[in-house]
């Protein structure tokens, strides 16, 4: 096969590739953060300690994670076909990836939470806020290096996701390499394929931890802003005794 005649082939398959790796990112991580803040919320010790719903999303969450995504995509069809009226394309692929990548995103989020430092939520909470206030002025905030991190991950994640199912149908890269690489012997066609499977993913990776070197340096300097302003808080009264 001629490079003219791969060059539609791999554009038409990259925007679905994109289509279901971006519309199943969204939704994984819309609904994703707050499980993941609830679990964090519920957990022991925290500001709505609740064991039992606790244990019971966390269950619900691992066993989400549990299911080879393969199988995943097989058991979700009738829903999947309830639900967008297909399921098989790129749209019917949304599906089993968007609800693959919420628990695995769950969890990403409740371990970012668990790096804030507990002093903060302490000390928010001495001052009156509440629980909307330590979830939305300190732990997400404090937080979104590690949820950025995350984001990253659960990308690189669907796309590989996305190559699976697009061999059973999905459509994109995978059905790409499946029929034409697998089926048919293109293996020039194959190794484009994988060779711009190892790009998105570069690309991704390499943004994401810009992103994350960029945050972490704001963070880093409004911590720094923050102690400077407690110290000068703090000599002020002093400068004052001594004046008088």
């Amino acid at each position: 096969m001629t490079w003219n005649e791969m060059q539609p082939l791999l554009y038409d398959n990259t925007l679905d590739t994109l289509f279901m790796v971006w519309w199943s990112t969204f939704y994984a991580v819309l609904i994703g953060i707050p499980v993941g803040v609830l679990l964090h919320l519920t957990e022991r010790g925290a500001v709505l300690q609740n064991i039992v719903v606790n244990k019971v999303l966390g269950a619900i969450t691992n066993i989400g994670r549990s299911f080879p995504f393969l199988i995943l995509i097989v058991v979700l069809i009738p829903f999947t076909r309830l639900l967008v009226g297909v399921s098989i394309g790129p749209t019917g692929a949304v599906v089993p990836l968007a609800i693959a990548a919420i628990p695995f995103f769950a969890r990403l989020v409740e371990a970012a939470l668990r790096e804030v430092d507990h002093g903060l939520v302490e000390a928010a909470h001495a001052m009156g806020g509440g629980t909307w206030t330590i979830v939305f002025k300190v732990l997400l905030p404090q937080a979104l290096p590690a949820l950025v991190a995350g984001v990253t991950t659960l990308v690189i994640q669907l796309i590989g996701y996305s190559a699976i199912a697009g061999a059973v149908g999905g459509g994109g890269l995978g059905d790409l390499a499946y029929t034409y690489g697998y089926q048919q012997y293109e293996t020039s066609l194959m190794i484009a394929t994988v060779v711009e499977l190892i790009a998105l993913v570069t690309l991704v990776q390499v943004l994401g931890d810009r992103i994350v070197r960029r945050l972490a340096q704001r963070g880093t300097r409004a911590s720094s802003l923050r102690v400077g302003l407690r110290r000068t808080r703090t000599e002020e009264p002093a400068a004052v005794t001594e004046a008088a």
